[in-house]
């Protein structure tokens, strides 16, 4: 039963000519999927639907090939052949009840236009955004007709599709309608350029055109960015403010948010929950229409606190629907306890930036809801009464554990160690981290109410062990350990001085609590999160950190999910020193040698410790023991045995936990011998059902 605080939450919203029945706004993300996979696009919106989310939306939809982002995969409406895939997503949203939005977009000078080579066009003539060795020229006044009537026809094909919202985009520094807000961009003289009020006219133009041409039946939604972080060179929040009293009434919702996309999905370690109210607080205030605004919001309590505050009158969410589509309906059931919380670690962010289906660490089906017709709530039952013992209960085993038992199969789980959550709950305890705790909470939570899963602590178990257990399906989810010697991507065997060193530390030593002291060399050879994570804990206790790496950038994994920049500022803030494209030659008592990468040059630094992170090692040593013992499986009755996660092969939390659910819906399911996962071959059957020929 819902909680009575919590029915504000589900009161309908009126959207100038529609109703979206509850406050839940599943606001525009990108996927990884779009235009390319649009069977797999419509089957993830979907689920949103069926989660309860009274509007769910699309990612940017590029209105014309001049705006073509290649090698992102976006939706489209080009032209009418586009309109398909888009009507397959709506009819797939309708049928749960939501309505569907259809964010547009022509990116002009961010755009890359890759795939269409079109020439670039923008306010004024400037550089591409994103370091394409290319310019846009600046638009002419036909030019801005013929944009104007682009995404005027596509807001028409859009509401062919069956969408019942149509966007505006002016945010994130990717559309035009921004790029003529801002001073830095628009240069211009004439009648769209200069003063504030000309700098608004596009925009202006284009929701009235949108209005006019769709908004009987749809509703007109403007997605603007109120700040950018930029000081006077970009939009401020002052500004923002008249940019609002200007076209309070024109659009049917407000969707506010900060720019750019690394500022608005900021990452946990540099944001917590509803941290962007300050930025959006006072659109509410200046215009009678709906605001939806987003803040990574997985508290009901914060949800309804915010709507009674006047801040938000719909909760917005990309990243909280994605690790949990079934966000809304948990809060109306009453199932608070059971929301899969967002942990804020962007993972979902880089399939977008990897040009690959979405993932999430929390959500492992999230982007094979079509795929390998995984439902974030629903599983196979059980195929027989047999047991299965997991080893391990970091994040693979832990979730192996809670989709077996949810399938209905007696699972015990043997921890070594006197704590849940392995790799999980050591790294939550560093500096940024402690949300990620939630990936061992929810799953703790979950098996608790699960009466056929036993969990063991303080269990070191032995190849005999195994075998005496009696369990017939063994998964053996040990996890891994940093390397001491320094191995690693650019160090193809171990340095000089590492091995034995006591001199030398993992990121292993430092979570069991054991910290250098003095001068102290990150060396960097992971390339994402970690290493910028353990110079900021080594700062706070007192050590002078360098953080070395052979590769050319700082952490440029990080660029993936949106951390980049924030940990270079972070760094900088710190005064942690840094240095790239140096290689460790030799460690002798506190003399490090480096070797520069391209010229060769060496350099001696002192330093009293190094921190390596640069591989690791599968704990494998009780998986190899059963191999040896293979033989002997038969008569202990033992079926199958398995290595899963980082005992596998390390890699992030979100591919141990993908590996924990393969596993459990796996297990005992008939091996077909073909590819596991649908494919789009656009075939004759695939086309009929873009058409809406057949289901």
């Amino acid at each position: 039963m819902r909680d009575p605080r919590y029915d504000i939450l589900f009161t309908p919203v009126r959207i100038g000519p529609v109703t979206a029945k509850n406050r839940f706004f599943q606001v525009p993300h990108c996927n990884g999927m779009g235009h390319a996979m649009p069977l797999a696009h419509a089957a993830m919106r979907e689920v949103k639907a069926e989660g309860g989310w009274a509007v769910v939306s699309t990612e940017e939809c590029e209105i014309h090939p001049s705006g073509d982002l290649t090698p992102y995969v976006e939706a489209r409406l080009w032209d009418d052949r586009d309109i398909p895939a888009l009507a397959l997503m709506c009819d797939r949203v309708h049928a749960h009840g939501a309505l569907a939005a259809l964010e547009l977009t022509h990116n002009g000078p961010t755009a890359s236009n890759l795939y269409s080579r079109e020439v670039l066009i923008g306010p004024s003539h400037q550089p591409s955004k994103y370091g394409y060795p290319s310019q846009a020229r600046a638009m002419t006044r036909h030019d801005i007709r013929e944009y104007r009537r682009w995404h005027r026809e596509a807001a028409i094909r859009g509401k062919r599709a069956g969408m019942d919202i149509i966007y505006v985009y002016a945010a994130h520094d990717l559309s035009l309608a921004m790029h003529f807000l801002q001073r830095r961009r628009n240069q211009r003289s004439d009648e769209y350029g200069g003063s504030l009020e000309n700098r608004v006219r596009l925009l202006r133009e284009v929701l009235e055109d949108t209005r006019d041409a769709v908004g009987d039946t749809c509703g007109v939604a403007l997605r603007f960015a109120t700040e950018e972080l930029l000081g006077a060179n970009g939009v401020e929040i002052s500004e923002a403010r008249d940019i609002v009293a200007m076209l309070a009434e024109l659009p049917d919702l407000w969707d506010v948010n900060v720019a750019a996309w690394y500022n608005d999905s900021i990452p946990s370690r540099f944001a917590a929950e509803g941290a962007q109210e300050p930025f959006i607080d006072f659109v509410k205030k200046t215009t009678s229409k709906p605001v939806v605004g987003v803040g990574r919001f997985t508290s009901p309590d914060t949800m309804v606190a915010q709507i009674r505050r006047g801040v938000l009158d719909m909760i917005g969410a990309a990243r909280p629907s994605i690790a949990d589509p079934f966000l809304p309906r948990k809060i109306e059931e009453g199932r608070i306890e059971d929301i899969r919380e967002c942990i804020g670690c962007n993972i979902c962010v880089s399939g977008d930036m990897t040009t690959s289906p979405i993932r999430c660490t929390q959500n492992p089906t999230m982007g094979e809801e079509w795929r390998r017709d995984w439902h974030p709530e629903r599983i196979a039952p059980k195929r027989s009464p047999r047991r299965v013992l997991v080893v391990g209960a970091g994040p693979a085993g832990l979730e192996a554990a809670r989709a077996l038992g949810q399938r209905g199969y007696e699972v015990n789980v043997a921890e070594a160690s006197t704590e849940l959550g392995g790799r999980v709950t050591r790294e939550a305890r560093l500096p940024g981290l402690a949300e990620w705790a939630r990936v061992r909470d929810w799953r703790i939570g979950q098996i608790n109410k699960l009466a056929n899963v036993g969990v063991y602590l303080d269990s070191m178990l032995s190849a005999q062990d195994v075998l005496d257990f009696g369990a017939e399906h063994v998964v053996l989810a040990t996890g891994c350990h940093w390397r001491r010697d320094g191995y690693g991507r650019s160090h193809g065997s171990a340095i000089a001085g590492f091995t034995d060193n006591p001199r030398v530390f993992t990121p292993d030593d430092l979570m069991d609590g054991h910290l250098p002291e003095g001068r102290v060399v990150v060396l960097d050879d992971d390339g994402f999160y970690l290493s910028s994570v353990v110079a900021e804990l080594l700062h706070k206790q007192g050590c002078e950190v360098t953080w070395l790496t052979p590769d050319d950038q700082l952490a440029p994994w990080s660029m993936h999910t949106l951390d980049y920049r924030h940990i270079r500022k972070r760094i900088a803030e710190l005064g942690i020193g840094t240095l790239v494209s140096h290689a460790v030659l030799d460690y002798s008592d506190t003399r490090l040698t480096l070797e520069n990468v391209w010229n060769h040059s060496r350099i001696e630094r002192e330093c009293d410790a190094v921190v390596t992170i640069t591989a690791r090692i599968p704990n494998d040593a009780l998986h190899q023991a059963l191999l040896l013992r293979g033989s002997e499986w038969s008569d202990a009755g033992i079926q199958a045995v398995r290595c899963i996660g980082d005992a596998e092969a390390p890699g992030l939390i979100a591919h141990a936990v993908y590996a924990g659910h393969r596993y459990a819906r796996e297990l005992e399911e008939p091996e077909t011998g073909e590819v596991v996962f649908k494919r789009h071959f656009h075939t004759a059957r695939e086309t009929d059902l873009l058409a809406g020929q057949s289901d």
